[in-house]
């Protein structure tokens, strides 16, 4: 997964993260890697982080999006969608010659 995926997957899931550790094991990445990129999306203000005590005297973050988060979300998601298309087509025009040659040779 990409830099660029790898933002996109914590914008879409900003909002619903309960914690860096289930996130992380949700999407295959260390902790560390993931409080990397949150941090990052914040420094770029993406999102936002606030914080907020729960149960048991733990300190917990909310994520939000913010306003420029929500413009990288949808940028994002639009050159992703563009290149699964791209490469859509590609296998779609190894299939047809696939299936071209397979013709071919149940011919001879």
């Amino acid at each position: 997964m990409s830099n660029e995926e790898l933002e996109l997957v914590m914008l879409r899931r900003a909002e619903a993260i309960t914690s860096q550790r289930s996130l992380s094991s949700e999407i295959g990445y260390s902790v560390g890697k993931v409080n990397y990129v949150l941090k990052a999306l914040i420094d770029k203000g993406l999102l936002k982080g606030e914080r907020f005590l729960s149960s048991e005297k733990k300190v917990s973050y909310r994520y939000l999006l913010t306003d420029a988060g929500i413009k990288e979300k949808i940028a994002l998601t639009r050159k992703f969608v563009e290149s699964k298309k791209r490469e859509y087509e590609v296998l779609q025009a190894e299939l047809e010659v696939y299936e071209t040659d397979m013709q071919i040779q149940g011919k001879n």
